[in-house]
């Protein structure tokens, strides 16, 4: 089943965000994993500053999953308040990821194509022709 969900980005304060939310909503995170984590890609390594940011960090609530992290530098280059947040998109195929992934293009800008993960899903992101940003996922789980 296709679920939609709501992605936030911080600069620098992920972690006090999500423990303030656990405070409220209760729960325990799915994941914490913080830049230090993430592989080094070719055109971004990992700062010092960078390394305990949070890279990723999921808190369910209900049957939703509240998700975020922290961006910045080359991450964010255009962040600001009110622009803060993607809508995260899992999906039952590969298949139907591609096809949402290339609808959703058409006229925007992607900025991670689909492709497997370290983590181990197949995810892209883009924004679309709307200026909203979107994180597509088929989970490993799946695969």
């Amino acid at each position: 089943m296709t679920t939609l969900n709501i992605y936030l980005n911080f600069d620098g304060n992920c972690e006090a965000a999500f423990n303030f939310y656990k405070s409220v909503f209760g729960g325990e995170f799915s994941y914490l994993g913080r830049f230090k984590d993430m592989p080094d890609t070719p055109g971004h390594t990992v700062t010092e500053d960078e390394k305990e940011k949070i890279m990723h960090v999921g808190l369910p609530i209900g049957s939703s999953m509240l998700m975020g992290s922290d961006v910045g530098g080359d991450w964010a280059p255009n962040f600001q308040a009110g622009n803060n947040f993607s809508a995260s998109l899992t999906v039952d195929s590969k298949e139907e990821a591609d096809r949402v992934f290339a609808a959703l293009s058409f006229g925007g800008i992607p900025m991670m194509p689909m492709e497997n993960t370290f983590w181990g899903d197949y995810f892209g992101m883009l924004t679309d022709q709307f200026g909203i940003n979107w994180m597509i996922s088929y989970p490993s789980e799946n695969q």
